[in-house]
């Protein structure tokens, strides 16, 4: 198949990028680089079948030849990102996802749409079920990134109903693993590198806040599978693993062997405002319909993280 994967150049893009090719596929990324890396996919490039295009994909996509699955990742999803770009993110959100649906509608590809756990706001609701609608706060400063997803789960839906388009939805919960941004503000490249360079873990409020991490291999694992069934609904994606943060802070403690110690701290600015008390999926669909649980141990995949951030920050 000839596969387009918009934000191919980030983080959970660059790894299904290799899959995908792995399997035999011909691989299309498209990225504008505002937040992937060419370093991400430097590797891939001279690949017979890996080809690249530059762009926005709020603007106008045009893809000569046929075009079999398309999977829509590109996205802001950092507090860095969309703290600072509100609007990119609202646009790529609302813009990229109806251009991208426009491609599928038109090539008859398949589609996945990469929305999030954030649909579910600071829920209600412990664990998430995708039958959940969620807590969010439209107009806070967390509500851009919340609602570009929300409205794109709708649109995606909207295309599948009224145009036919074949969709699918996977609701990516916190998801790590190496090609992380080291300064994209999320918990686990903040508490790894803290660690590595022997600086105290800073650990917002008491820590009493729950996350799931799941590994990036088990995510990609479960997008791939996803895309080779008939669920046209959303699916949550993520490690049903839950813990504190503070008890999270420990673990990188342990795993990366550091003398850091844990302090904790006040937010000064909007980044934790509407923050999630909990977040925890329940991934029941998953699990009936795809045949997937998550397998790699936490312990092991902040290893092999810690080791990606070792090697490329010179720690």
């Amino acid at each position: 198949m000839r596969i387009l994967i918009t934000g191919g150049a980030g983080f959970i893009g660059s790894h299904l990028c290799e899959r995908y090719l792995d399997a035999g596929h011909e691989v299309v990324v498209m990225d504008n680089l505002s937040t992937g890396s060419m370093d991400n996919i430097a590797h891939l490039v001279g690949h017979e079948r890996f080809s690249f295009i530059k762009h926005n994909v709020t603007h106008y996509i045009y893809v000569a030849g046929p075009v079999d699955m398309i999977l829509h990742l590109a996205s802001l999803p950092s507090p860095v990102d969309y703290l600072n770009f509100p609007i990119q993110t609202l646009k790529v959100g609302a813009l990229g996802t109806h251009n991208t649906l426009g491609l599928a509608m038109a090539k008859g590809a398949r589609y996945l749409l990469a929305s999030t756990s954030e649909v579910y706001g600071d829920p209600l609701v412990h664990p998430q079920s995708e039958d959940y609608w969620g807590n969010v706060n439209p107009i806070g400063p967390r509500g851009v990134y919340d609602e570009s997803k929300r409205f794109a789960e709708a649109l995606t839906m909207a295309y599948h109903r009224y145009h036919g388009v074949d969709t699918r939805i996977a609701r990516i919960f916190n998801t790590y693993g190496p090609r992380m941004r080291a300064d994209d503000g999320r918990v686990v490249p903040n508490f790894i590198c803290q660690a590595l360079r022997g600086e105290p873990l800073t650990v917002y409020d008491e820590g009493e806040r729950t996350r799931s991490f799941c590994y990036v291999d088990d995510l990609v694992e479960g997008i791939i599978r996803l895309m080779a069934t008939d669920v046209d609904g959303p699916v949550n994606l993520g490690n049903p693993q839950e813990m504190t943060i503070l008890e999270f802070a420990h673990t990188v403690v342990d795993v990366t062997g550091t003398q850091s110690e844990i302090t904790f701290v006040r937010p000064k600015d909007e980044r934790t405002r509407d923050d999630p008390q909990v977040r925890c999926p329940d991934i029941t669909k998953a699990q009936t319909t795809l045949n997937w649980t998550p397998n790699v141990a936490l312990q092991e995949g902040l290893r092999q993280t810690a080791a990606y951030f070792k090697q490329h920050l010179e720690l």
